[in-house]
Parts: C-alpha cells; sequence; structure tokens
C-alpha cells in the first residue's frame, strides 16, 4: 500500500490555495465531528484543482439527513456524504448508550430502511448541476448480534442488504458517485480504521490514515482525471507468454497450465476496454508474418478486430507509435504503452513526452494485478454511450475516408457531395454526459480550451439566452456518433460562443462549416463572436478561423454574416432536428 498524506502536508496543502481564486465549494455531510477528515478532502481537491480555492461546508453533528435536505436549495460545486452505521439508527453506533436487545432488531430494521428512503430522496432535490459521491459505512458493527464475530448473523446480513440496494439506488443516477468499498478495503484495511478513543473523546470515529484514504477516494470521484483515449501494446512476454519468432504462433501460451495466465487476463482487460471505446493498437519488433499467425489464433482472448492499427515490424517502436497517434489523431498524453521491456519503454518515453509508459512484469504476478488495476483506473469511465462503442470503427472508416480524399483530390466537390453527409442537430442535450465529456477532453478544434466542472457546466448552459447544441453525423462511411458541442450567448444580433468543440473524427467534412450557417440562420443574428483563446493544441480551430475570418484570430473575434457567406464553400449535409421527446429517448 503506498503511503498516504500526513496531515501536516495536508494543512500546508490547504493554506498554500491561492486567497483570490474562484472558490469550490463542496459539503461534507456526515454525522460525526469532521475534524481530520475534512482537512485531508480540501487538500486532495486543492492538489486536484490548483486554480481554485477549495472550500469545505459542513452540517449539524448527527444530522446527515436534514443537513442533506437543507442541499436542496443551496448551490455548491459538489456534495459528499459518508455514511455509518450510526447515522441510519444510533444504536448501531459505538457512542450511542440507547438499549439493545434481541427484539429491537426487527425495530431497527425499519428505522435503516426509513432513513436510506428519506437519503435517497433528499440526494435526488439536490441541484442537477451538483456532483454527489456517497461512501456506504466503513467502519464495523458493534459487537452486539447474537452470533460469534466470526459468523454473521441474518441481521447484519439484512443490513447489508439494505445498504447495497441503496447504493445500487444510487448508482443509477449520473449525478452520483458511490465510492468502491473494494478500493477502500485494499487501501485502508478494515482493522485499522476505527478508533475508539477518537470517537468516544471527540466524536471522529477514522484513524488518521483512513480520514486520508477516505477524503482521497471522494476527491477522486469529485474530479475524476480524464481518462485515457488508447492503449498501444507489445506482444511478446506482454500480450503472451513467450517469444513468437523463436517458438513459433503455436508455442506462445497464456494459459494456467504454462504458469502464463496474467498474459490472459491481460487479454481480457484489453478486450473489456476495447468494448467500452478505448483503443487498442499493437506495436512490436517482431516477424510480421508470424507474429500475424499468432494473432489470428482462434483461442486467443483479444479479438484482433478490436486491435486497429497493428504496427510490427523491426523498427523503433517510438516510430510505430507515432504513426499510431497520427491515426488515431491522439495526442501522447492521452495514451498509455505497455511493454515488458524497461528500455523499450524509455526510448518511446523519450520520443513522446507525456504518453503514460506501463512495465508488463511478466515474472511478478502480485506486480500484474497491480498493473491491470491502474490500468483500469487509467482508462475507466463512469458511463458508457453509444459514442464509445463506434469510436474505433469510425476511425477505421475515418482512416479510409481520408485515403478517399487523397485520391479524390482533383474532384473535392463531388466527393464532399457524394459523402451523403446527415448531420443531426440537438437542442435539448442540457443533461447529456458526452457532452459534457466532449467539450473537456477534446483539444484540437477547440475554441479556447476552457474546462468545466459539472456544477460550473450546467450554470453556464443554464444561463440567460444561452444556446447549447450537440451535433451527430453520419454518411456513406458510416455513423460517428456526437462529434460536436457549441454553446453560445444570444444578444440582439450578436451570437457570442463560449464554447466550441468538434471530434478530430470529424475533420474534412464541413460540419463545422454546416453548424455555423446554422447560428446565421437563426432569426436577427447578424454577428457570432468567438471567445478564442490560443493554446498549444488548437491549431485545427485556429486554421478554421483564419481562413473564415480573413486574418488570424485573436481574442475576441468576431465574424460577420457577410464575411461568412463569402468565405462559406458549398455544404451538401442533410440537416435533421431532434424534436424534444427524440432527444431525452
Amino acid at each position: 500500500m503506498a503511503p498516504g498524506m500526513r496531515l501536516s502536508e495536508a494543512l500546508k496543502t490547504v493554506q498554500a490555495a491561492p486567497a483570490d481564486a474562484e472558490p469550490f465549494r463542496v459539503a461534507l455531510v456526515c454525522g460525526y465531528t469532521p475534524l481530520h477528515l475534512q482537512t485531508f478532502l480540501a487538500a486532495h481537491l486543492q492538489l486536484a484543482l490548483p486554480q481554485r480555492r477549495i472550500v469545505i461546508i459542513t452540517g449539524l453533528y448527527g444530522d446527515v439527513a436534514g443537513t442533506l435536505e437543507n442541499l436542496a436549495n443551496k448551490m455548491t460545486d459538489a456534495v459528499s456524504l459518508s455514511l455509518e452505521w450510526e447515522d441510519l439508527d444510533p444504536r448501531l453506533g459505538f457512542r450511542s448508550s440507547g438499549r439493545w436487545s434481541a427484539e429491537a432488531v426487527g425495530e431497527i430494521l425499519a428505522s435503516v430502511q426509513s432513513t436510506l428512503g428519506r437519503l435517497a430522496s433528499a440526494i435526488s432535490r439536490i441541484h442537477a448541476g451538483t456532483r454527489v459521491t456517497v461512501a456506504p459505512p466503513s467502519i464495523p458493527l458493534p459487537p452486539l448480534f447474537h452470533t460469534p464475530g466470526f459468523r454473521l448473523s441474518t441481521a447484519e446480513l439484512a443490513l447489508q442488504q439494505e445498504i447495497a440496494d441503496f447504493q445500487m439506488r444510487l448508482a443509477a443516477d449520473a449525478r452520483v458517485a458511490v465510492v468502491s468499498s473494494q478500493r477502500l478495503g485494499e487501501e485502508s484495511p478494515l482493522g485499522s480504521r476505527y478508533d475508539l478513543k477518537s470517537d468516544l473523546a471527540t466524536g471522529l470515529p477514522y484513524s488518521l490514515q483512513h480520514a486520508d484514504v477516505l477524503a482521497g477516494l471522494f476527491a477522486k470521484n469529485i474530479v475524476p482525471p480524464p481518462p485515457k483515449k488508447g492503449i498501444i501494446t507489445d506482444l511478446d512476454d506482454t500480450l503472451w507468454s513467450g517469444i513468437v519468432g523463436e517458438l513459433g504462433p503455436e508455442a506462445v501460451t497464456w494459459d494456467l497450465a504454462t504458469h502464463a495466465h496474467l498474459h490472459a487476463l491481460y487479454q481480457k482487460l484489453l478486450a473489456s476496454l476495447s468494448t467500452e471505446g478505448i483503443l487498442v493498437a499493437i506495436a512490436s519488433k517482431n516477424d510480421p508474418v508470424v507474429a500475424g499467425q499468432a494473432l489470428q489464433r482462434k483461442d486467443l482472448l483479444l479479438s484482433p478486430d478490436l486491435v486497429f492499427p497493428v504496427e510490427v515490424h523491426w523498427n523503433a517502436k517510438s516510430g510505430s507509435v507515432d504513426r499510431i497517434l497520427k491515426t488515431w489523431n491522439v495526442a501522447a498524453d492521452s495514451v498509455v504503452f505497455v511493454d515488458d521491456s524497461p528500455m523499450e519503454l524509455a526510448e518511446v518515453a523519450a520520443a513522446h513526452p507525456g504518453i503514460e509508459p506501463v512495465l508488463f512484469p511478466k515474472n511478478d504476478v502480485a506486480q500484474g494485478l497491480a498493473m491491470l488495476r491502474r490500468l483500469r483506473d487509467l482508462c475507466g469511465k463512469g458511463q458508457l454511450s453509444q459514442d464509445d462503442k463506434i469510436r474505433r470503427d469510425s476511425i477505421k472508416r475515418r482512416t479510409h475516408f481520408r485515403d478517399q480524399l487523397v485520391s479524390a483530390a482533383a474532384i473535392p466537390e463531388s466527393f464532399q457531395q457524394q459523402l451523403n453527409g446527415v448531420l443531426t442537430l440537438d437542442f435539448h442535450c442540457a443533461d447529456s454526459p458526452r457532452v459534457y465529456e466532449l467539450v473537456n477532453k477534446t483539444n484540437q478544434f477547440n475554441l479556447n480550451g476552457v474546462r468545466y466542472t459539472e456544477s460550473e457546466w450546467r450554470r453556464l448552459v443554464s444561463s440567460q439566452h444561452s444556446l447549447l447544441l450537440s451535433a451527430a453525423y453520419e454518411d456513406r462511411f458510416g455513423p460517428l456518433g456526437v462529434i460536436a458541442v457549441l454553446q453560445c450567448q444570444v444578444n440582439g444580433l450578436r451570437a457570442v460562443v463560449n464554447t466550441w468543440v468538434l471530434s478530430c473524427r470529424a475533420f474534412g467534412r464541413r460540419i463545422e462549416h454546416a453548424i455555423l450557417q446554422m447560428l446565421f440562420d437563426r432569426p436577427n443574428v447578424r454577428e457570432v463572436e468567438f471567445n478564442f483563446i490560443s493554446t498549444e493544441r488548437n491549431g485545427p480551430l485556429q486554421d478554421f478561423l483564419t481562413e473564415i475570418l480573413g486574418s488570424k484570430p485573436a481574442g475576441q473575434a468576431v465574424l460577420s454574416r457577410e464575411q461568412f457567406e463569402r468565405s462559406c464553400p458549398q455544404l451538401y449535409h442533410e440537416i435533421r432536428e431532434l424534436r424534444g421527446a427524440e432527444a431525452n429517448g
């Protein structure tokens, strides 16, 4: 277990926060005295949001339900609910002196059901733009049940079932994240969590270590790191055990009998991630014919259809990675590179700063499990969308589209016309997780690179005169899903664009022109103002604005309807607008 944050370090982190920064307000809801948990939570969030000033708001001691209910009318950026058994019924805590009897167990269960229902109802009424994170009870029940401690009683099982049902109900809400009890147990063993002395003396039941771990998991769920977009993997002693060029395609293994099952687990994880929208590619120094034969084996747990592209030859892996990144059209810092060779990892990392190098520990099963968990953490998402599932195939189609475009360069208008593109606009997409994700992860066609917390995004799209749209696209090469988001304020004759992103998968299809055309088609809009900021990575957006403005953009660039009409090429898309019922499923 990795060493945690010391209390002194947490205090220094909190005190070093910029005093004039915009506050990030978090309601910490718990029935006990928050003390060190509050400090650790503020510190972990400060590290995740260094440009903000973390403000922790707490409620009344012993009144979890009332505190949650009072938040319905308050604007906070996040809510963290740390639930313990005593909050559900005082008799389930160590500090309570209430009477206990076997006859009271049924009454306690009824009380727990009622309180959990009240908590779920209160959470549902919290402002829609607020991220809610919930941690189920983490300290043990008091030793009062009739069975010995090494045997669960039916009453304890019934309590655990109530908590499980409560978590299932909450997890179905896209705004709510439930802290993983399994991860909490890995990082904070059960035997070292509870501090009876502290609980009785101060009302804080947690050890310092447990308070730090729980605060860290709260912070990760409130401000989750952006998931990686792709994994590039080696073959020999990584995807399988053995050197395929020496052993032959039928002799490399990934099974229990040859003590190579770690490779099977790795294949299963890659297959799982690929079907969830994570890109998977291969970069291997190998004989392409022999390696290709091994990749076609029927017992391979990672289907070749889930991998694209495949770079197998004897040249440097950094060159393979470079071509893969260009094919995917993603930056190195969005990608993980997995190899069993530290030298190969170092060579690729030196050539592609920002890439996440991960060593495959072929001879250490314990480290292998840690690696699998790390990959899941790096690539996992809170929710999946239909767009995630079609990403790999759309990149394959984009590669074919790019080849066709090159071959059709002499007649680009004919090629554009033959795409048969359909652009579907949705003006009711404020609640779409895909829209929020696209705004926060797109870099190349991004108006200003501004990232939003969920509460900030909700406030922006619900502000006065706000216009929000998302665009999905498909053509004869197949569907790309939701690929563009634009948010602006329409003030009289001018639309002021605050956010505009377009997925790199959709480049070259004049979708950006069609979206601007839609703005100018709105009644009275004569000018579009862009809140533009140059970033290191939004070159494609800068090139587009330069093309339509006639000069390089700077600051508040303004485009008139007449300018746009002069610079806009012929558009061939069929435009479809979703009705309210369609947009909401």
